[in-house]
């Protein structure tokens, strides 16, 4: 009978090292003793090679690999015939494209890893895709022979004829500054690409009012985002990718750029964007496309979804229409799941008082609260009022003016900004900070293992990227004995597979060590799932702002929604947040009633 799965063999570039063992991979498979060249392995080959077409799938060589850079995968044979791209033997490889449509947002959400990116560059015209044979590249009559009978096919015979104009808003906005003329204005900048004639409605949509002056080497993450969108959307193009648009800009910024977003489309161009926020993705998309697979090993892309749908398959992690999951946890946003801590017995109750504090010309005002055991406060706010300043100073990092006095309390606090100057693997890092309780198996089991540690152990902490470093820092900052745990923006980097995991893990950690956890979150549906109480920062930013005492999560979001004018209701499937759009009938209703956030229907 004829084997129904075909192997796809990884061998990672960084961790083989032929020259540093004594080549177990070759020596225990059983296709090399039978005589075949199924792997070729030398002291002297810069890495190992692995044939599939001889590979039997055992795992033998997974298992021996002192490095730990072997991954070997079954998947369906008839998915092979839906390889869309590879970059070369043992390396990934991406099955299917998500399919854009003229007049329509596409959303992408997967996890980070499993080919997102590249798709963005092959439907850019960027990257010619080899149908999986990178070795004899196929010719474009060929590639679109493959295609034919979708959409796609059209899609490319357009690129093909040199009919399509694509710009991408790359996913490292802190790289831009090395691409631009030091000499530059922001205004400047944005002014040379400008062929729209929007440039002046992009710059008040954006909030670039105040930084135009500036040189652009100066600008922060978050208006360096919003840099990128305008220098994009001033350009005349037939396609437009934004990869992340979200990433540094707080909820309004997000808000604002995703209706900027949405402004791009006409009847004939197609936009394109990957988003790790949902409610965000939920808010611009028209339909979806998810990814799924093993990142770094193959990704894989499914149908295009209704935007409501696919939102709630990928939470739920289950694809229907395939009968795959292709995540183990689920997420429910239900508020009886939420309200728990009424039943939790308080063992300490917490107060901290009424505080100022003055930085450069930005004041800080904050109200007297009271905070307590088994409890999470979600901090909410625009960037520039004061968030991270609050956070020092309940850490002891930062002292308020005047004699006022603040709790001392043991403090575990994971910064906003994560700088690796840790000159060893993550492995030494975490047994020299927090040896004891790494060991320990119910913190191994209940935050080690889910937020995937073990796959980073012997990465240099120099060498990770922002994702493994944030989930490093959040495992770090667990991992210490306190009181109080703050947290600062712990869903910045991570995709959306990772947020979701880092919510449960954070969550359960906190309600199981009876302690109290600061958290301050732009992700509107992390936040929801992770708040039982909020402290909403009102003002101007970067001028005044007031830190409200702690309120119930119904009351702080109605009144932080209120200062946005936005609503939000709630999905009846899985109770996850959703923004109405704006004076939409729902959108109406709800302010009509005050009701800014819905708790449940």
């Amino acid at each position: 009978m004829a084997d129904k799965n075909t192997r796809i063999a990884i061998v990672n570039t960084d961790k083989c090292k032929p020259k540093k063992c004594k080549q177990e991979c070759k020596r225990v498979c059983p296709v090399v003793r039978q005589g075949k060249q199924c792997i070729i392995a030398e002291p002297t080959s810069k890495i190992s090679v692995i044939n599939e077409d001889m590979c039997i799938g055992c795992g033998m060589c997974v298992k021996k690999c002192p490095f730990g850079a072997i991954t070997i995968i079954n998947v369906p044979t008839n998915l092979d015939k839906e390889t869309t791209h590879r970059y070369g033997a043992n390396t990934f490889k991406l099955h299917r494209l998500p399919m854009p449509r003229p007049g329509q947002v596409l959303g992408l959400v997967g996890a980070n890893g499993t080919g997102k990116s590249t798709a963005l560059k092959i439907l850019s015209g960027k990257l010619k895709p080899n149908l999986g044979k990178f070795d004899d590249p196929p010719e474009w009559i060929e590639i679109i022979r493959h295609f034919r009978g979708s959409e796609l096919q059209n899609y490319f015979t357009k690129v093909l004829e040199d009919d399509l104009s694509a710009l991408i808003k790359p996913q490292q906005v802190d790289e831009l500054p090395k691409r631009v003329s030091e000499a530059l204005s922001v205004e400047d900048a944005i002014r040379s690409k400008d062929n729209m004639g929007n440039m002046a409605y992009l710059i008040r949509e954006l909030d670039l009012q105040d930084i135009l002056t500036r040189k652009v080497k100066e600008l922060s993450g978050g208006e360096l985002q919003r840099f990128a969108l305008a220098v994009m959307c001033v350009q005349k193009a037939d396609v437009y990718m934004f990869d992340e648009p979200s990433s540094y800009l707080d909820v309004k910024q997000r808000l604002n750029a995703a209706r900027v977003i949405r402004a791009m489309v006409t009847p004939t161009n197609y936009v394109i964007s990957v988003e790790h926020d949902l409610s965000v993705l939920d808010y611009l998309s028209d339909f979806v496309c998810m990814l799924y697979g093993r990142p770094s090993v193959y990704g894989i892309v499914t149908m295009p979804f209704s935007v409501r749908e696919g939102i709630n398959i990928f939470l739920e992690g289950k694809l229907p229409t395939e009968n795959m999951r292709f995540r183990d946890e689920s997420l429910s946003f239900r508020l009886a799941d939420q309200l728990q801590e009424e039943e939790i017995k308080r063992f300490h109750d917490y107060q901290y008082p009424a505080m100022t504090k003055r930085l450069g010309n930005f004041s800080l005002r904050v109200e007297k609260g009271n905070f307590s055991d088994s409890e999470i406060i979600v901090l909410l706010g625009e960037n520039g009022t004061g968030k991270t300043t609050l956070i020092n100073m309940l850490a002891g990092h930062l002292a308020p003016d005047g004699d006022v006095a603040v709790p001392q309390l043991n403090m575990s606090f994971k910064p906003q900004k994560i700088s690796p100057k840790f000159p060893g693997t993550v492995r030494m890092l975490l047994l020299k900070q927090i040896r004891d309780v790494f060991m320990n198996p119910t913190f191994q089991s209940e935050v080690v293992k889910p937020m995937r540690i073990e796959d980073l152990l012997d990465n240099n902490v120099k060498d990770l990227s922002g994702g493994e470093l944030q989930r490093v820092a959040i495992v770090l900052a667990l991992g210490k004995p306190a009181d109080i745990y703050l947290l600062d923006e712990p869903s910045a980097y991570l995709d959306s597979d990772q947020r979701i995991i880092a919510s449960k893990v954070i969550k359960r950690f906190i309600m199981g060590a009876k302690k109290t956890a600061f958290v301050v979150e732009h992700d509107f549906i992390m936040a929801t799932y992770l708040a039982n109480r909020v402290i909403v920062m009102e003002g101007t930013p970067s001028v005044r702002a007031t830190a409200n005492a702690p309120q119930s999560l119904l009351t702080g979001m109605n009144r932080f929604l209120q200062s946005l004018n936005i609503t939000f209701r709630r999905d009846p499937t899985n109770y996850r947040p959703r923004i109405n759009k704006l004076d939409s009938i729902k959108d109406k209703e709800q302010k009509a009633g005050g009701n800014y956030f819905f708790l449940e229907d």
